[in-house]
């Protein structure tokens, strides 16, 4: 199963043409490719991230939402946050 989990950007990357953040996805820090979002992105911000490429962003209240319906479905969820760990967008 595929899912988008949502991260909050800590810190934008000047590596890479500033295409890189460094996200916090439930405690995990992790770079995250932000190239396919348009539009100004900072330090605070919410998005959605799919195997280390962020999808759209999103705002705080969506955020836990949606972390609150990944966390019921478990294992999925684990998954998930297992494979942003070990995604390498760069």
């Amino acid at each position: 199963m595929c899912l988008a989990i949502p991260g909050q950007i800590a810190e934008l990357l000047p590596e890479a043409g500033g295409q890189l953040a460094m996200v916090d996805v439930v405690g995990v820090k992790r770079k995250v490719n932000i190239g396919l979002l348009e539009g100004d992105l900072a330090p605070g911000d919410w998005v959605l991230i799919h195997v280390g490429f962020a999808m759209s962003k999103v705002d705080e209240r969506e955020a836990a939402e949606a972390l609150a319906v990944l966390e019921m479905m478990g294992q999925a969820f684990d998954e998930e946050l297992q494979a942003v760990a070990e995604s390498d967008p760069a």
